[in-house]
C-alpha cells in the first residue's frame, strides 16, 4: 500500500465549501475527494500511472478483500 502522508492545505471558505458539497453527492469525506480529483488531474497530465498500473489507496484502517 501506498506511504500516506499530512499535508497542512490553506484553501478559501468559498472552495471548501464547493468541495464539501461535491464530496457529498460522491459519498467521499473532504479528503478523499481533494486526492480523487488531484489523481485524476495528474493521470491526464501523464504525470501519474493509470488506475490500472498502480494499487488503489485504501483509507487508514482498511484492507482489500475484507
Amino acid at each position: 500500500m501506498a506511504e500516506r502522508k499530512a499535508y497542512p492545505l490553506r484553501i478559501s471558505a468559498e472552495v471548501l465549501d464547493a468541495l464539501q458539497r461535491w464530496a457529498d453527492d460522491e459519498l467521499r469525506s473532504v479528503n478523499a475527494q481533494i486526492e480523487y480529483v488531484l489523481r485524476d488531474a495528474l493521470r491526464r497530465a501523464g504525470r501519474l500511472k493509470s488506475p490500472a498500473e498502480c494499487p488503489p489507496v485504501l483509507p487508514p484502517g482498511e484492507s482489500e478483500g475484507v
